[in-house]
């Protein structure tokens, strides 16, 4: 935990709900209410963080005025709360470009991944991500309003497949020329109320073409938008997926994300298909992949991915699926068990470990592109670890123990390198004017938690998250779940 931080004789701590309290009873957040004439909200002194600009980790303090950062260095003057930092990192708030938002509609408005972000120090999520919107836009964004905000600042793409699925179309035919029309009018739709952007997921329909593909992206006329893509397959079909998404992205020319590419490729192709990557984001800049660091996958047990062939590819059986939820939660399959909720319970998410370690690191740690995501999801309480420990265990695992990557070149991809892909200017950077999205940690103790029979166990290490200037979450417990906010792309057009 961070060392008790200085206060003013008229000080008053603040207690987990936020009310003023005595101090002895603080939980180390101490507001020097009061006294006065402060020049600074908060002050967090002593850390180290990233500079983007010298490609490097440096020591200096960070002041937060009115939601922003105000200064950098060393800083003097008086606060209203002063987080003293010596031995912590102070990085920009992880930012999660692939995720999986809340279903308000079927599990009520209640945030409970956003949460979980949350507590791993994330501050801004995209989500509508594998071509899945688990409720229509603008009823998500009517959703954070009425709650007061979220945990979290969210982004939304617009779900082809779901759109698809909406219209009745069957998951392996191929949509006609009205229905192709149709669906690109409702992309357009979603992107001008703030999607960010459109989400495929050509794996869970086997029946969209490459040419339905480039006529939905290329029929949106900002140059800008950004694509992110769930291949067509897998393990030995991952090749020839990649070359596909690399060429759609040739031909629209749009911003195009390759999602979670270690469940596409760490079967035994990763070092193939990250060669083919690196030449193909050096002849196109708007192409790159975002990556999550555990060697099992997770999806619905209903879905095409589970169609007959898949183990034969895996190279697995029954028993690599792990069920999450239900009578069988935490029960690994055989064939009948496996045959059985895939009828009974088609919509139950599973475990897949199918994936090789060693793999998933050179994914991550690869010189030459990479974000990480944690395409977390939950539902029914339930899921994979990902959507609880993902920034943690990257920081831990592969940075501290594995040292497979640096700690700034894992902060460049957990912040900066996702905000410069959507265009946030005001995020992911520690810089005079940037938003106060802060998340503080231990690099010696930061790990994650969650594993895959236990979802909610706490990361350690985490010792405060700041997000919009509000300290969300103070020594692993949160503080405040709604100085979040809904942000619209630049394509928003106002009604």
């Amino acid at each position: 935990m961070l060392r008790k931080i200085r206060y003013t004789e008229s000080s008053q701590s603040i207690c987990a709900d936020g009310a003023a309290g005595r101090i002895g009873t603080s939980d180390g957040l101490v507001d020097a209410a009061g006294k006065g004439g402060y020049m600074y909200d908060i002050l967090i002194k002593g850390g180290s963080y990233p500079d983007f600009e010298k490609q490097q980790m440096v020591q200096g303090d960070v002041a937060i005025s009115d939601g922003k950062i105000v200064a950098l260095g060393r800083v003097d003057g008086e606060a209203k709360r002063v987080i003293e930092a010596d031995g912590r990192v102070v990085s920009p708030g992880f930012i999660d470009i692939h995720m999986h938002e809340e279903n308000f509609v079927t599990e009520g408005e209640e945030y409970g991944i956003a949460k979980l972000m949350l507590q791993m120090g994330v501050t801004t999520c995209l989500g509508g991500n594998c071509g899945t919107a688990h409720q229509s836009l603008q009823l998500f964004k009517d959703t954070i309003e009425k709650l007061g905000g979220a945990p979290v600042n969210y982004l939304m793409l617009a779900g082809y497949n779901t759109a698809r699925e909406d219209m009745g179309i069957s998951r392996y035919d191929a949509a006609s020329a009205e229905q192709i029309r149709t669906l690109t009018q409702q992309m357009t739709a979603d992107i001008e109320n703030g999607a960010f952007g459109i989400s495929f997921g050509l794996e869970y329909d086997p029946g969209i073409t490459y040419d339905e593909v480039v006529e939905v992206i290329k029929a949106q006329p900002q140059e800008d938008l950004f694509v992110s893509m769930h291949y067509r397959d897998d393990s030995t079909g991952s090749p020839e997926s990649v070359t596909e998404m690399i060429h759609i992205a040739e031909e629209t020319g749009k911003k195009f994300q390759i999602s979670h590419l270690s469940s596409c490729s760490a079967m035994g192709q990763m070092e193939g298909v990250l060669a083919e990557i690196k030449k193909a984001m050096e002849a196109n800049p708007k192409l790159d992949y975002d990556t999550y660091p555990y060697n099992a996958f997770s999806t619905r047990i209903g879905t095409a991915v589970f169609d007959d062939g898949c183990f034969e590819k895996w190279n697995k059986s029954y028993d690599s699926i792990l069920l999450t939820s239900g009578p069988h939660k935490n029960q690994f399959c055989d064939k009948e068990l496996f045959e059985q909720v895939r009828r009974e319970d088609p919509d139950q998410y599973v475990v897949a470990f199918v994936m090789n370690e060693d793999e998933i690191a050179a994914a991550i740690a690869n010189p030459n592109g990479g974000m990480v995501a944690s395409d977390g999801i939950i539902s029914r309480g339930s899921g994979h670890p990902r959507a609880a420990g993902t920034f943690p265990r990257v920081l831990g695992k592969y940075v501290r123990e594995g040292k497979c990557l640096s700690l700034y070149d894992a902060l460049r991809k957990m912040t900066f390198e996702p905000a410069r892909r959507l265009d946030l200017s005001g995020k992911g950077k520690i810089a005079v004017g940037c938003d106060a999205d802060i998340t503080v940690f231990d690099p010696e103790t930061i790990a994650d938690g969650a594993n895959f029979e236990t979802l909610f166990i706490k990361p350690t290490g985490i010792d405060a998250v700041i997000v919009g200037g509000t300290v969300a979450l103070w020594e692993s417990n949160i503080v405040n779940e709604r100085a979040g906010r809904f942000i619209n792309s630049p394509f928003y057009r106002k009604k």
